[in-house]
């Protein structure tokens, strides 16, 4: 039984993560998130912890938003969109119960304000490393997101998980280095 509490947007999201692991559910109810869901996942925070675990998407990133804002320090899992893809449509729903596994394991906690940690990746390691200004800059991050446990982002996000999520230069430089080399199996 996973002990925190996990927040999702719908009926069907719950129903995957119970296929997956032993845990119970807030369902936000999609974008539109209402003080009460707000008020369960303040008091969820209190009493045992949460993990917001929304589908790979706009509209999933914005109620990770939503609820990090109202909710801070909690935890996130991020599921790769090609884990959560079922005839077009994304979703934790689509994922299968080890995808979700996976994504439950390699949770990330934000920092909190306050907590005294330097950011340790800067956009100039992003401008460096081809995850900006590069011609496969969205391709990179994505892998470089995935390797990492962020999720996709465009730059300026991926720069602030980097940051929520106290990536160190050790993970950076260790994904990119995973990253690179899998590149160079793709060479002809």
């Amino acid at each position: 039984m996973i002990k925190e509490i996990i927040v999702v947007e719908g009926k069907d999201d719950t129903v995957a993560i119970k296929r997956a692991v032993e845990a119970e559910t807030i369902e936000t109810g999609g974008s539109a998130i209402g003080e009460a869901v707000l008020k369960r996942v303040k008091l969820a925070m209190e009493r045992r912890g949460v993990i917001i675990f929304t589908d790979p998407d706009h509209a999933g990133e914005r109620i990770r938003k939503i609820v990090a804002r109202h909710v801070p320090g909690c935890k996130h899992a991020f599921l790769p969109q090609e884990e959560a893809l079922y005839k077009g449509d994304i979703g934790v729903e689509n994922a299968s119960p080890e995808a979700i596994q996976r994504a439950l394991a390699n949770l990330r906690t934000e920092a909190v304000e306050g907590s005294g940690t330097l950011a340790e990746v800067t956009m100039e390691d992003l401008m460096r490393t081809g995850l900006l200004v590069h011609p496969q800059a969205s391709e990179r991050r994505l892998a470089m997101g995935n390797l990492l446990g962020l999720g996709y982002a465009n730059g300026k996000q991926f720069l602030k998980r980097c940051q929520t999520f106290r990536i160190t230069r050790q993970e950076f430089d260790q994904a990119l280095a995973t990253m690179e080399q899998s590149n160079e199996g793709d060479q002809p």
